[in-house]
């Protein structure tokens, strides 16, 4: 969820209010969003600008009411922790190539799961621990001119992502010792593109603009699967073509009053392209593996089912500057949960605040929080569009569970 990612010119002033609302923008956002895509690094106004933040996000969800393997296995625990802490960082650095066209370069996490819930719950059958990284590596330049009172910006560029990670779920039992744990591990990486227009009054603190990012193919899904089920203990697999979802983000700030900022923004991301990912073993005929998505129906050794819906996320905050040297941003964002019956993603409201500090013109320093809610529900059986079940190897209940975040970051500009 976008919370205060805010990077703009407040009054007439050229103050750069660029509060850490990225670092509240992966307080347990929809899909596998994390960091999320930003680019408010390229409207500053500096001729060399460059800025670095991290951002540690801790949501405290529990799974209660746990029972496995459609109900006949439940001698373990029925509850279980259903999140764990996750770093977010990110860095880039503008330039202003001639007047008027200005590019950026930065690297960002935008994606990222990590679930533990362990070996011990009535779960495991379906999930042990599951943990999923990204990298993204971006360029995007703009090109402004003047129209009316403000400038016409036309905004254009292309990112590369690698994805990876590892599933573990148990593949049997043993009452008496450790019971057999089978592993996925993957690997995939592919390109993408954004293209946007935005306006700017600068006197006003005026910006209103509009961002599309590309989805990102990944054809190439590849690792290795793990378990003592198979002959030889493990086998090489693949993955069907799967795509990292496209968005579009309107973001709107304006000057309110002398040292008054008011802000929003409004995102769509399109997490339905992630269902269910098949994963064969190679050497598969792919028509035999992937046919129906289905594994009662088809060859695929196993598969990651993500089940999602498409996310909204929408925010509006207030930001004040005291001084020369400090300002503050509050921020309110709701976040549509894009699990429906799967999973425990469910809508999550968050607020956040922060403060920055500028010790000398060029330099600015800031640190930020935020806390919210994550709504409660039910994972179970979800059936998708091609008659594929999910859920089946698991069941659980979550209530109303808090998240935090904090973050800090400076920016450096010339």
């Amino acid at each position: 969820m976008n919370v205060l990612g805010l990077k703009a010119l407040l009054g007439a002033g050229c103050f750069s209010l660029a509060l850490i609302g990225s670092a509240m923008h992966p307080a347990h956002a929809g899909g596998l969003e994390r960091g999320g895509y930003d680019i408010d690094l390229l409207f500053d106004p500096a001729p060399f600008a460059t800025e670095a933040e991290a951002t540690y996000v801790m949501p405290d969800r529990k799974y209660k009411n746990a029972t496995g393997l459609n109900g006949t296995f439940n001698f373990l625990s029925s509850t279980a922790d259903g999140a764990e802490g996750y770093w977010v960082p990110r860095i880039g650095g503008k330039v202003q190539v001639v007047p008027g066209v200005d590019c950026m370069i930065d690297y960002s996490q935008p994606w990222g799961a990590h679930t533990a819930p362990g070996a011990s719950w009535n779960g495991a059958f379906s999930n042990v621990e599951t943990d999923i990284k990204s990298n993204n590596y971006a360029g995007t330049c703009s090109y402004k001119f003047d129209v009316g009172k403000g400038q016409l910006r036309f905004i254009g560029g292309a990112f590369y992502q690698d994805i990876s990670g590892f599933k573990e779920s148990l593949v049997g039992f043993n009452p008496f010792g450790p019971s057999p744990i089978g592993r996925v591990d993957l690997e995939a990486s592919g390109w993408g593109w954004r293209a946007g227009v935005a306006y700017e009054i600068p006197e006003i603190a005026l910006r209103a603009s509009l961002v599309y990012n590309s989805q990102v193919k990944l054809d190439n899904i590849s690792g290795t699967l793990t378990s003592p089920t198979l002959p030889t203990g493990s086998a090489p697999i693949y993955g069907s073509t799967q795509y990292m979802p496209d968005s579009v983000e309107l973001k709107l700030q304006s000057g309110i009053a002398p040292g008054w900022l008011a802000f929003g923004s409004i995102k769509w991301v399109n997490w339905s392209v992630l269902q269910s990912v098949p994963i064969c073993i190679v050497g598969t005929p792919t028509a035999a593996c992937f046919t129906g998505n289905d594994a009662s129906g088809s060859l695929q050794a196993t598969s990651l089912d993500l089940m999602y819906r498409d996310g909204w996320t929408v925010s509006g905050g207030i930001g004040h500057k005291f001084n020369d040297q400090w300002s503050a941003a509050g921020q309110l964002t709701w976040d549509r949960g894009t699990s429906h019956g799967y999973g425990a993603q469910t809508d999550t409201w968050t607020l956040g605040g922060g403060v920055a500090y500028t010790p000398r013109p060029n330099i600015e320093v800031r640190l930020a929080g935020a806390f919210g809610v994550l709504t409660s529900g039910h994972s179970g059986i979800v059936t998708g569009d091609n008659g594929y079940q999910a859920g089946t190897d698991a069941s659980y209940d979550f209530g109303n569970d808090l998240v935090t975040a904090i973050s800090s970051g400076i920016k450096i500009k010339f």
